[in-house]
């Protein structure tokens, strides 16, 4: 079973999320290290400003032996308060002395006190304690002086149980994750609203074309934001090109059965009249001619797809050169040049057959009546600043008797014929108009100021 893609506010939310994990949770981690560095300082200030404490208020006896204060700090006092203290040296107590001292919160365990340290050495470091937890531990040798006489060298430590700062730690541990994660639910639901309303357009887009389908709506809306009404457009031109062509292939159907029933009744009628072969023969020879007729300006007319909004461009060019080949071939004995001044950038936007009709019907009209000479000339209009596409205008010229002013109007005519003398049909141009009509294009037809005949015009614009 095939995965059901993810929505575009689906793929937006999950996007966002993954960012935000990343980049809070590098966040987190920057903050926790700042914080347990603020932390470790804080820790060692601390003692250090208790190791000078401890300093300040002891002396040196004349035996060269330190004496500790007699009230030792607060915190150092009692055995859990997780401060501890002790000196290696020469110490005196009460008249007693001792190779090394410790504070009353140190007297129980064995404490990793027995390090020395030269005379203005410090060092701080965590080590372990007597039952195995972590102490942070401050170091510094002292040297005091004694009058004529060598100094006392002794060195102080002074430490803090772990659990103080891992407490601190876990405390602000605790507050960074719930802080992060509010912040990334709350930005989330932001971020949610936002997508939504920015996709508000689309889901607007995707309701209003299922109105299309159900027939409940003619076309989209033009009231989009800058970005979609481009889009809105193109599928309001889709709409309505599929639309003509739909209408187009009905109303094709609709004229060729009602165009065959005539002739088809002709030789009916024949059949019923019992008329003899020679007469039989000749009418249905005559009415076959005739729907024959009609089937081809049917089929060409039927064949026009019209303006499509999405179709790739076809240089005229080249294609131009194809039907004049041909037509050169069918009106040799005319001996016709055909001219080409056609700019290379010139396309048309389109199906390839239109462009043949097009070009086919206008050239192959101009060779019918011109004398000697023919001349296409085709040129890029430039379209406007966001336009999609350019325009196209071409014109087809001969040096034949041209068309009077007053007739060009009768002569666009379905099945009229400039000369009912010259063969032909009477629906190359009408078919002319049919796909300028689907392409949104126009024909005008002057006198040709090059050739002196006739001139056909077929312009597009851009779009």
């Amino acid at each position: 079973m095939a995965r059901r893609p993810l929505s575009l506010q689906a793929r937006s939310l999950l996007a966002a999320g993954v960012i935000l994990t990343a980049f809070l949770g590098l966040a987190g981690v920057a903050l926790d290290r700042a914080i347990n560095e603020t932390l470790l300082s804080n820790l060692h200030d601390r003692l250090q400003s208790y190791a000078e404490a401890y300093i300040a208020k002891s002396d040196v006896s004349r035996a060269r032996r330190w004496i500790p204060p007699e009230v030792d700090p607060e915190p150092f006092i009692s055995p859990d308060s997780g401060f501890y203290a002790g000196m290696v040296g020469p110490v005196e107590v009460d008249g007693a002395r001792f190779d090394s001292w410790r504070s009353p919160s140190a007297l129980l365990g064995a404490w990793p006190f027995d390090g020395v340290l030269k005379p203005g050495a410090r060092q701080f470091d965590s080590v372990d304690g007597p039952d195995g937890s972590r102490v942070y531990m401050y170091s510094m040798g002292l040297s005091w002086p004694v009058a004529g006489r060598e100094p006392v060298l002794t060195t102080i430590h002074v430490a803090e149980d772990a659990r103080h700062l891992e407490g601190q730690r876990s405390v602000f541990r605790r507050s960074l994750v719930f802080t992060f994660g509010g912040l990334v639910v709350g930005l989330l639901l932001l971020l949610l609203g936002l997508v939504r309303w920015i996709l508000q357009p689309t889901r607007r887009i995707a309701t209003e074309l299922g109105r299309v389908e159900r027939g409940e709506q003619e076309l989209l809306s033009t009231d989009y934001p800058l970005e979609l009404k481009r889009l809105s457009r193109s599928i309001n031109d889709f709409i309505e090109s599929e639309r003509n062509s739909l209408k187009r292939y009905r109303n094709t159907l609709s004229d060729l059965a009602h165009s065959l029933k005539t002739p088809l009744a002709v030789v009916r009628s024949q059949l019923e009249s019992g008329a003899d072969g020679k007469e039989f023969r000749w009418t249905v020879l005559e009415q076959v001619g005739r729907m024959d007729s009609i089937v081809a300006y049917q089929l060409s007319r039927a064949a026009t797809s019209g303006h499509s909004t999405f179709a790739a461009p076809i240089l005229i060019e080249p294609h131009a050169e194809e039907i004049v080949s041909g037509l050169e071939k069918v009106y040799s004995a005319k001996n016709v040049l055909c001219e080409f001044d056609v700019d290379p950038r010139a396309q048309f936007y389109g199906e390839v057959g239109d462009l043949l009709e097009l070009l086919g019907n206008l050239l192959e009209n101009a060779f019918k009546w011109a004398g000697h000479r023919v001349l296409l000339t085709a040129r890029v209009i430039p379209g406007a600043q966001g336009a999609r596409r350019n325009g196209l205008i071409f014109m087809v010229e001969d040096d034949g008797p041209g068309i009077p002013e007053d007739k060009v109007e009768h002569l666009l005519q379905r099945g009229v014929r400039g000369d009912e003398r010259v063969q032909g049909h009477g629906i190359g141009l009408a078919i002319v108009q049919d796909l300028l009509k689907a392409y949104r294009g126009n024909l005008t037809v002057s006198r040709s100021e090059n050739l002196g005949g006739a001139a056909f015009t077929v312009r597009f614009a851009a779009g």
